[in-house]
């Protein structure tokens, strides 16, 4: 694929020690993961892969990545580990759990937690992890499977600067940018903000779609102009064929935008800050979910909303 001799020539010969030197423990090999995964492992390193369901990283192995029997074992044989996963909850059982990555790591060791989670939470692991003596990276990513792919993401961190650089010839091939936002738990708070109104941006253009096509306004037409005004998110543009066709490929499955605006809520509670928008906007993709729309795309909610009205 044209994408990675660009990847190789951006950042192979600077990194060539790096990439003689670390062996790559990646845990989560979803729709980002194993994209993410993938991108390391073409540019030169040795990945130790472990994830629930085995056979999403069967493509891997047949590429010389090394299956790991548990997080535990994974930690044990890598430099460092990356963590992809879905919810707080799973992280939690990942690393502290009987066979957790935390009892496998070495002190000093290097733990990227890329997985969407809450600030408070990110904090927790950060204590957990100090506890055994190993070093924490907070590292959410902006970006759907297509910049996973082409290892386009944006990288929000929070952690120690040189825990950062370390880290960042790793950032450079999965990533297009990464921002340092400050301590532990920042790289969090900004992704909740971006989810968060990436969220109440699809609802919003769901609904006067819905409403324009009820007042009899032709859906091409309806797309021409409210796209091509100010008061759209851009990311809408890029979402266009997924409604028009009514083809619904997750790139972002809906059940994760709903977990994440559940998050935001949280974190919004958690600082006293009044959300009402919010709240509507995690309910509506909670009735979605209960319709059975969760493995779908979150565009879905046009879908839903269409049918609803």
């Amino acid at each position: 694929m044209k994408v990675f001799p660009s990847l190789l020539q951006r950042h192979l010969s600077p990194n060539l020690k790096h990439l003689q030197m670390k062996k790559i423990g990646f845990i989560g090999l979803g729709i980002m993961g194993s994209r993410m995964a993938a991108n390391l492992q073409k540019t030169g390193y040795k990945l130790i892969i472990y994830n629930r369901t085995k056979a999403k990283g069967s493509f891997l192995l047949e590429k010389g990545a090394i299956l790991g029997n548990s997080p535990k074992e994974v930690a044990q044989n890598c430099d460092i580990v990356i963590t992809m996963l879905s919810t707080p909850e799973v992280v939690k059982e990942i690393a502290t759990g009987k066979s957790g990555l935390l009892h496998g790591m070495k002190k000093d060791q290097l733990w990227i937690n890329s997985s969407t989670v809450n600030p408070s939470f990110a904090k927790e692991m950060h204590q957990k992890s100090m506890e055994y003596q190993i070093r924490y990276i907070d590292a959410p990513v902006a970006g759907t499977k297509g910049p996973a792919e082409s290892g386009e993401l944006l990288f929000l961190t929070g952690g120690n600067h040189k825990d950062l650089e370390e880290a960042s010839p790793l950032f450079d091939i999965m990533g297009k940018k990464t921002i340092h936002l400050g301590e532990i738990g920042k790289g969090a708070a900004m992704k909740m903000l971006i989810n968060q109104l990436l969220g109440q941006s699809m609802v919003a253009f769901a609904e006067a779609l819905t409403m324009g096509e009820a007042m009899g306004i032709q859906k091409e037409k309806l797309f021409n102009i409210l796209l091509s005004s100010p008061v759209v998110a851009p990311v809408m543009s890029i979402i266009r064929p997924k409604l028009e066709n009514d083809t619904y490929e997750a790139h972002f499955p809906l059940k994760w935008i709903q977990k994440d605006l559940h998050l935001s809520s949280i974190s919004a509670y958690e600082n006293g800050v009044a959300t009402p928008n919010l709240n509507v906007t995690k309910e509506i993709f909670a009735q979605a979910k209960q319709h059975g729309l969760g493995d779908l795309d979150f565009s879905a909610i046009y879908k839903f909303l269409k049918h609803k009205k």
